[in-house]
């Protein structure tokens, strides 16, 4: 997702479809903008927050597990490879396959609930961190990385995306 320009015309409209509801019941493209902002001026990263939650003046976001650094920083190495090889989890032969198999079962029943501090502006949405294609290929979901690793640029192409005529 954060190479938008590589995808293909039907990955872009469906990227953009997605992302645009989702900013729509937090209130528009700006509101949602401003978020992805305040997330990646924060430090550390949100996601190791002891208190499961990262809050601002447009709006909050809460999850029910705690992620601790060391599986972050996996997870950031971890996410590089993803479009190379289109699957999150290396190959089995990697040396590296049972730790990131590991991260991807410590943070899948992870429920992350975004909301709008006024709920005229939205009445938020859901999503967890991974999309299980089967028992070998994982992936990121769009608003997982959408939200926390993607530049604020690029989600932005995504919301403003006009397929073409």
């Amino acid at each position: 997702m954060c190479d938008f320009d590589i995808l293909s015309d039907e990955e872009k409209a469906l990227h953009h479809q997605k992302l645009l509801q989702c900013a729509n019941n937090f209130g528009g493209i700006n509101f949602f903008l401003h978020l992805l902002e305040a997330i990646r001026e924060t430090k550390p990263h949100p996601l190791i927050a002891a208190n499961r939650e990262f809050s601002m003046e447009l709006g909050s976001i809460k999850w029910n597990k705690v992620i601790f650094n060391d599986k972050l920083q996996l997870l950031i190495k971890a996410r590089i490879n993803e479009g190379k090889q289109a699957n999150f989890l290396p190959p089995k032969e990697a040396k590296n396959h049972k730790k990131i198999l590991n991260v991807v079962r410590t943070l899948k029943p992870i429920v992350f609930q975004v909301t709008p501090s006024d709920t005229t502006n939205g009445k938020g949405f859901f999503f967890q961190p991974f999309e299980l294609i089967d028992a070998e290929t994982s992936k990121l979901s769009l608003l997982f990385d959408a939200l926390f690793f993607c530049s604020v640029e690029s989600v932005k192409k995504a919301l403003t995306y006009r397929p073409k005529a």
